[in-house]
């Protein structure tokens, strides 16, 4: 009798594992597939040098105020915040989605990457990089490249919905 109970023991620990072990994988890849599917896909540029309007394509796996995009940005090469478009609630039903940004401080000479930001995932890795005088292009920046912007004002106050 022992040695099944120890056999009924064992195995419920090894299936609970796998399970565990499943889920946890699924979920990081859930997170993967998410942070896959978020950036910056198009922008369209308007104005005159210092005061641009960028009208900004957005993709976002928004499920809510849970899950969404919760600004965009335009940053230097070197990292330094040069504009912020916070965006007050999410866009479940609008994928992908556009967004104005006004009065950009921007030379149209300086490169710079417009990069959008999820409130559960951080960074994703779909920018735009360019200049307004010679264009911008979809290209892959590493999620950590200038992180700690995520803590620079202006931030979000909520979501609405």
């Amino acid at each position: 009798m022992k040695p099944l109970v120890i056999t009924l023991i064992s195995f419920w620990f090894l299936c609970c594992s796998t399970d565990k072990e499943k889920m946890l994988a699924a979920e990081s890849d859930a997170a993967s597939f998410l942070s896959d599917t978020a950036g910056v896909i198009g922008v369209t540029i308007s104005g005159k040098e210092n005061s641009y309007t960028f009208d900004t394509t957005v993709q976002s796996p928004d499920t809510g105020c849970d899950q969404y995009a919760d600004w965009w940005e335009v940053v230097d090469l070197k990292g330094n915040l040069i504009y912020r478009r916070i965006l007050t609630h999410s866009h479940v039903d609008e994928q992908p989605f556009s967004r104005s940004g006004i009065n950009i401080p921007l030379e149209k000479n300086t490169q710079v990457y417009i990069r959008v930001h999820i409130n559960s995932l951080g960074y994703a890795s779909e920018v735009q990089k360019g200049s307004v005088e010679n264009g911008f292009m979809t290209t892959e920046l590493d999620v950590e490249f200038a992180k700690e912007l995520e803590k620079a004002e202006p931030l979000p106050t909520g979501c609405a919905f």
